[in-house]
């Protein structure tokens, strides 16, 4: 049996031969290619700078730092993979779960507010399933409350709020390059920002908290003693090397048209499921001038149920996801999610890629149709 998997990275040749140059090049780490990438991917989201990371993760624990959130709280989303809200922890602070909207799945804005105490620091917000959330009213409740917001875009990468970038709206944009994101590195991240101070702190914290990387010093420092760097504060092993670099060049040259096939393939699923009432499928608000479609998702009452039934027949899912206040480790933060509470248990991904072909899409479609009892 063919087996039609939830993801599947988009690479070919183009990747390989550009990771085989960077390899013949002698210089593999943290370089020139990481250089190019930044700055390509900052004129794209349309910010002044961008950071290469290591992963998502590590983007989001050094944005919440140079955020200077030091304990207090973070106003955030349950409906998230857990590295958003594990990275507040590493800061300190204290996740507060604010309920998401029952359509969207995103943030409610409307429900922000009334969180906000004397120690909330920052707001972050996920852009589900590549679907932007309302980002006017959080920013403007951040403004009056002198709050910093975040914009986790590990799901939309080239999607867009009212014709801005996501990533371009908010304080600091956190973007994820994992092997099934829109573009894709393996691994990796990015952070983007129009604060210089930030981008020159970010660059340290990235590499330990040392005053130059290894590359700058090699090839940029014609004073004696370049080999000399200052350690100016605590930081961590996080940066992107070149690698990585390379497969997220040739990915961003692409990104476009990927993400068009995905736009593509969103559309044969909801004109194929559009008379399915007994399932809801992606809304998309007026806001959301270009979703980044990272991901499909339905909602019905017979998930697990349809879930099994898609599985005997080679057609994989995945369930995005448990919020993150049902783990344990949760339990006590502040915050009431009713809507989190009860919409999770209907959520079913189906199927995304851009490799993903119509008749594949279709089989997707016609087996759904075909879920006994409906």
């Amino acid at each position: 049996m063919n087996v039609i998997p939830v993801f599947r990275p988009s690479m070919g040749n183009d990747e390989i031969n550009a990771v085989a140059e960077v390899i013949k090049s002698g210089w593999i780490g943290l370089g020139p290619r990481t250089a190019e990438f930044e700055e390509k991917f900052a004129k794209y989201i349309g910010v002044k700078y961008a950071v290469g990371l290591n992963s998502a993760t590590a983007a989001l624990h050094l944005a919440l730092m140079v955020m200077e959130v030091k304990g207090g709280e973070v106003i955030t989303t349950p409906m998230t993979f857990v590295s958003t809200n594990h990275a507040i922890l590493y800061n300190n602070a204290e996740p507060v779960f604010c309920d998401i909207e029952p359509d969207t799945l995103n943030i409610n804005a409307g429900k922000i507010e009334p969180l906000i105490t004397n120690g909330t620091k920052a707001i972050i917000v996920v852009h589900y399933g590549g679907y932007a959330c309302d980002m006017d009213p959080i920013n403007a409740v951040a403004r009056k409350h002198d709050l910093k917001v975040i914009e986790d875009t590990a799901h939309g990468c080239g999607g867009e709020y009212n014709g801005q970038k996501l990533g371009s709206i908010g304080d600091l944009g956190v973007f994820s390059f994992h092997a099934v994101k829109n573009l894709a590195t393996g691994d990796g991240g990015m952070i983007t920002t129009n604060n210089a101070q930030v981008y020159e702190r970010l660059k340290k914290l990235r590499w330990l908290g040392i005053s130059k990387d290894t590359f700058s010093r090699e090839e940029k420092d014609s004073q004696a003693y370049s080999w000399y760097y200052n350690v100016e504060e605590i930081g961590y092993k996080y940066h992107m090397n070149d690698i990585q670099a390379a497969l997220g060049l040739v990915q961003l040259a692409k990104l476009e048209r990927t993400n068009k096939r995905r736009e593509e393939i969103v559309a044969l699923y909801n004109g194929g499921l559009k008379d399915c009432d007994w399932i809801e499928r992606p809304v998309r608000k007026d806001y959301m001038t270009k979703p980044a479609n990272h991901n499909y998702v339905i909602k019905g009452e017979r998930r697990d149920e349809l879930n099994d039934y898609l599985k005997k027949l080679g057609i994989s899912t995945g369930v995005h996801y448990v919020p993150s206040n049902h783990y344990e480790m949760y339990h006590d933060c502040r915050g009431d999610t009713p809507v989190s509470d009860a919409v999770w248990k209907k959520l079913l991904t189906l199927p995304l890629f851009p490799d993903l072909t119509d008749d594949e899409a279709k089989s997707v479609i016609e087996a759904i149709r075909k879920f006994p009892g409906i």
